[in-house]
């Protein structure tokens, strides 16, 4: 099984350094999915792909190109659900994995609150992204990244 690669749903990501910082520890290449606005990198191991305006462009685009093994971060619940179904390895940049035991109420959650926003019921305030966020993104992302590299190489 080839090495995994770390897909980024990169619009608002809160996280980059910290995937780049984990991902060259690793010898991970990685892949920024996005509409636009990324930096480019110097770095070979990490590739930015633009794609259309289109609502869920990038969330198509990872879907089409992930692969078993390989990892996600997210904070997207569909495309979490869309790439734990491909056998990804997903991780929301506030630490939460989303697994195949988790995305099931992971999904009806989001389209509770969907639904309470769309009749006024809730003004839809998301929490601030904090450093315990942050903290608890990196202390995810190791293992997971363990992981995948452990299921790569048993193959």
């Amino acid at each position: 099984m080839a090495l995994p690669t770390i897909f980024v749903d990169a619009d608002a990501c809160p996280v980059k350094a910290e995937v780049e910082k984990v991902g060259e520890r690793h010898g991970i290449a990685i892949t920024y999915v996005a509409n636009g606005g990324l930096r480019p990198s110097r770095d070979p191991m990490i590739r930015n792909v633009v794609v259309s305006k289109g609502a869920d462009a990038a969330d198509d685009w990872i879907v089409e190109n992930a692969r078993e093994n390989d990892v996600v971060i997210t904070a997207d619940i569909p495309l979490a659900a869309r790439a734990v179904a491909l056998g990804a390895h997903v991780l929301g940049p506030t630490g939460r994995p989303f697994t195949p035991e988790t995305i099931g109420m992971a999904v009806a959650m989001r389209n509770l609150k969907q639904h309470l926003r769309e009749t006024g019921e809730s003004k839809g305030y998301n929490a601030g992204f904090s450093p315990q966020d942050r903290s608890r993104f990196l202390g995810e992302l190791d293992p997971i990244l363990r992981r995948a590299l452990k299921s790569a190489t048993a193959s």
